[in-house]
């Protein structure tokens, strides 16, 4: 199989979808890498790093579109990347379909094989290619408020982890799931009053045995969330239905009822945004204000971080891409349960749930395409 790999062109998006190691372990399977010119250097790879494990460096995206097989990228294909695509091709990538009915029916309409790296997920509901920038994201999102925490930033002047003989920041995180359990640690490390909100009681018990002290475990429901984001210096969104639109479950009367020049970090952006009055922004302008709340909802926070993000993905990504080189997609999600969670689209059909509805479109089970 011939991969390519494309140079990311999203706003500030500076990760790439493969390393050298995965280059050399493609090659070593027989199979053939195409990689655009300086599709790594913003993650600390260059080009001869690539040639050096086997791979073919290639001048345009064009290229590397024409000739691969399967598209490994980091993000979803932006309008310009549309037409570049083709039937039956596959692309390996994070998708976020649920967000964007543009991008749901130009996936549709190419006949693209749309395989999401967010909705694959092992039989104990572990999404194994969304984890490791989930974990980079929550710790981020911690980071993040405590900056535009400052004054000069947009803030209230409250310094996260304070000094003795003054209160600390506290910091709201709604969701207990990998980005709200990271957020809610940094913040704790750094000193804030951290409250954690998440449904699952069984998953709070287990919070409560691993995080640190100073993190409060309530249950979350419209009342909880109410209580606790209105005195809040900073509300860090972090809720996942995997696949799906995220819940607003913060309205916009809760973010009224916020103080003055408190800060939204809303992680769950990628998928819609957990807040009433959040909407997409870029590493080149990620804030804007909304009732006087700073709102940060930056769509590709781990871009930010390139060089831990693209190792950390890529280890996750590489044994799941293996597979599908090696066996065919077919066969490889015929073997793979995790995998099949993971196809999206196929031949114009949605084949996850989730994303059909939220667009009320027609859903087409798995197994009914590939049999």
């Amino acid at each position: 199989m011939i991969i390519g790999i494309p140079k990311e062109i999203k706003n500030n998006e500076n990760r790439v979808a493969i390393t050298p190691a995965g280059v050399k372990a493609f090659c070593q399977a027989g199979h053939k890498v195409l990689v655009q010119k300086t599709a790594g250097v913003e993650s600390g790879i260059e080009d001869i790093e690539y040639s050096q494990a086997g791979a073919s460096i290639i001048e345009t995206a064009q290229e590397v579109f024409d000739r691969a097989n399967m598209i490994m990228k980091v993000k979803e294909p932006l309008p310009s990347e549309y037409d570049l695509l083709k039937a039956d091709q596959i692309l390996f990538t994070y998708f976020h379909f649920a967000s964007s009915l543009e991008l749901t029916k130009a996936m549709i309409d190419r006949k693209v094989i749309c395989i999401a790296y967010e909705t694959v997920q092992t039989e104990d509901g572990y999404l194994p290619l969304l984890a490791p920038m989930s974990e980079v994201a929550g710790k981020m999102a911690a980071h993040i408020a405590a900056y535009y925490l400052a004054l000069p930033y947009g803030g209230r002047g409250v310094l996260m982890g304070s000094v003795p003989g003054v209160s600390p920041a506290k910091v709201v995180v709604i969701g207990g799931g990998t980005v709200g359990t990271n957020a809610a640690k940094v913040a704790a490390g750094i000193g804030a009053n951290v409250t954690l909100l998440d449904i699952n009681i069984r998953r709070l018990r287990y919070l409560d045995d691993v995080l640190p002290k100073n993190i409060k475990l309530i249950v979350s429901n419209q009342h909880n969330i109410e209580e606790e984001t209105k005195d809040a210096d900073a509300v860090i969104g972090a809720v996942l239905i995997p696949g799906a639109e995220a819940p607003k479950l913060m309205t916009e009367e809760m973010v009224k009822k916020m103080k003055p020049n408190s800060v939204i970090v809303d992680v769950a952006i990628d998928q819609g945004g957990c807040i009433a009055t959040s909407k997409p922004t870029s590493h080149s302008e990620p804030v804007y204000k909304v009732h006087n709340v700073l709102h940060y909802c930056v769509t590709n926070m781990p871009g930010a971080f390139a060089r831990t993000s693209t190792f950390a993905l890529t280890n996750a990504t590489l044994p799941y891409a293996l597979e599908i080189a090696n066996k065919g997609y077919i066969k490889a999600i015929k073997e793979n349960k995790a995998l099949a969670k993971g196809l999206n689209i196929i031949n114009g059909k949605i084949t996850y749930k989730p994303v059909a509805e939220v667009f009320n479109l027609k859903y087409y089970p798995v197994e009914e395409i590939i049999n």
